[in-house]
């Protein structure tokens, strides 16, 4: 059985309760990603903050919170924007379980954990890539024909 250790993506870039969305913002076009988990000074997860979040932000209600009509509400700490009730999983757990509970909870990642402590996370482009790979290995098996009017289709 593979578990989630074997395909996550480890030691994930994160940022803090004191960073910014900005930050945040600036962190995933940098590296090309779509979440960011928070830690804390331990390393243990007490947030996330997704693309979707800092798109969500740009115009939002956090507009409230900010004094200052001249900032940005991506100047807003994730303290008071990140998303706490985060689904995690142990590092130990089996990779069909996690796919299966992503796609019930329509989730895009999840942080994994050893001991409280954040040690990875697996994203649903993990996922697409494991799909790939295994669409790949049945095709060696038992190779298909390609239909080449389907494949003209998609060039449309």
């Amino acid at each position: 059985m593979f578990t989630v250790a074997d395909m996550m993506t480890p030691q994930p870039r994160t940022l803090s309760r004191n960073d910014t969305l900005l930050d945040a913002k600036e962190m995933m076009e940098k590296l090309s990603i779509r979440h960011i988990p928070i830690t804390d000074h331990n390393n243990e997860l007490i947030g996330l903050v997704s693309q979707r979040d800092i798109l969500s932000a740009q115009d939002s209600n956090l507009k409230s919170i900010i004094e200052n009509p001249l900032s940005s509400t991506l100047d807003v700490l994730l303290d008071r924007s990140m998303n706490t009730k985060v689904m995690s999983v142990d590092y130990r757990a089996g990779l069909k379980q996690a796919a299966l509970y992503m796609q019930k909870h329509k989730i895009g990642c999840l942080p994994v954990v050893k001991e409280k402590k954040l040690i990875g996370i697996i994203t649903d482009s993990d996922f697409v890539a494991i799909a790939i790979t295994l669409i790949e290995t049945l095709e060696e098996v038992d190779p298909i024909e390609p239909d080449f009017e389907t494949l003209d289709m998609l060039d449309e």
